[in-house]
């Protein structure tokens, strides 16, 4: 990344300078690109907030020891329209923003063994209380192997209680999981989980859209809360008491129209106080394994898991999307917030299980009773 201002580089060097979630960067991505963005901030032009403007000199000097360490940590920077960029992300920039955090990433770190393109393809996100009881911790193995064993990537946040625990659950169930978290991602925090963290890099992924090197900060926990919920296409919370920040992530995948789910509790548990008002609210419902949180998140009915059971998680969730109609592949990808990549992946594979077709003008379902005449 040297040599004249591209589109990539100036988003690095805004996201080492602009505080991640700031408001007023929606504002000015709005009004200009990246590249004069960034000239406007090294010029200190008047209309630029001042602290801006003061960091800016320190981006210039880190900038290359940041991507020095980033590439010793086997870590690198994705932006939109580059393989691996999670377009679900982009919702972010139609949103009023909850709080004093508003806005997509203008990039994101990535470490990690897996193909992002696939993993990120039909994610779901598995969240709830760091104290969480045994039972709590028991639901979210379980619910978070079940998504797992079905292909579907589980997303959290590598925190303790709940978050670990449906790490784990997918790694047990040989799954892919991904880890968003609230500082760097070649930083082990909590300290505790620097085995768990290094295994997920190893089969899953670490994102985050703070620089290598970055310590956590209590804020950053609430911004990068948006990001679970906006990667994930629905997002289930285990416990959650009365003021658990698990609530803020399910605030952001409702307001994102993600799929927003709670698994009951006693309703003697001070843990699951948050959870069930959400449902009392309407802003969530219940679901107790994850073959339900499949079928509420995708669609996917049991017995259509057992009709697609040959297909890959990303290809069922286009297959719901397809009917009688054929449909271009650009307006599927538009409908799931997919890239055009994986959806095109995806079909192809439906297409070879004779479970889809291309018309020439678009993509359909070939149903049972078709495939049967045929063959």
């Amino acid at each position: 990344m040297t040599g004249a201002l591209s589109a990539t580089r100036a988003r690095l060097l805004i996201s080492l300078t602009v505080e991640a979630g700031d408001p007023r960067l929606v504002e000015w991505l709005d009004r200009c690109d990246p590249t004069e963005l960034w000239r406007a901030i090294e010029r200190g032009r008047p209309d630029v907030p001042r602290p801006w403007v003061e960091r800016s000199a320190e981006t210039r000097r880190r900038v290359d020891e940041t991507l020095a360490r980033a590439e010793r940590a086997g870590a690198h920077w994705v932006v939109p329209g580059t393989p691996g960029w999670p377009v679900g992300v982009e919702d972010l920039d139609h949103l009023p923003g909850i709080g004093d955090v508003a806005g997509a990433p203008v990039g994101l770190w990535v470490r990690g063994g897996g193909d992002p393109t696939t993993i990120l393809a039909a994610p779901v996100g598995v969240v709830g209380a760091r104290g969480c009881t045994t039972y709590g911790a028991e639901c979210a193995s379980d619910i978070a192997a079940d998504c797992a064993d079905r292909g579907h990537a589980v997303i959290s946040g590598a925190a303790f209680g709940i978050d670990a625990c449906a790490h784990r659950g997918a790694l047990v169930a040989g799954g892919p999981t991904v880890a968003v978290t609230a500082c760097g991602v070649d930083v082990d925090y909590p300290r505790a989980h620097a085995a768990l963290l290094r295994r997920i890099a190893e089969e899953g992924l670490v994102i985050s859209e703070y620089a290598p090197g970055a310590e956590p900060q209590r804020h950053r926990f609430l911004v990068r809360n948006r990001l679970i919920a906006a990667i994930s296409a629905g997002v289930v919370v285990v416990e959650a008491a009365a003021r658990s920040g698990s609530l803020n992530t399910l605030h952001w995948a409702d307001q994102l129209g993600r799929t927003t789910m709670v698994v009951p509790g006693p309703v003697t548990s001070q843990a699951s106080v948050g959870t069930h008002r959400a449902v009392r609210e309407g802003r969530a419902h219940l679901v107790t394994c994850g073959a339900e949180v499949l079928a509420d998140t995708f669609g996917i009915t049991i017995e259509d898991q057992g009709e697609l059971a040959r297909v890959s998680a990303a290809a069922r969730r286009v297959w719901v999307q397809l009917d009688a109609t054929p449909k271009p592949l650009e307006q599927i990808a538009a409908r799931l917030r997919l890239g055009t990549v994986p959806v095109h992946r995806a079909l192809r594979e439906l297409h070879g299980w004779g479970v889809a077709v291309d018309d020439g003008e678009g993509w359909a379902r070939r149903d049972t009773a078709s495939r049967g005449a045929g063959q």
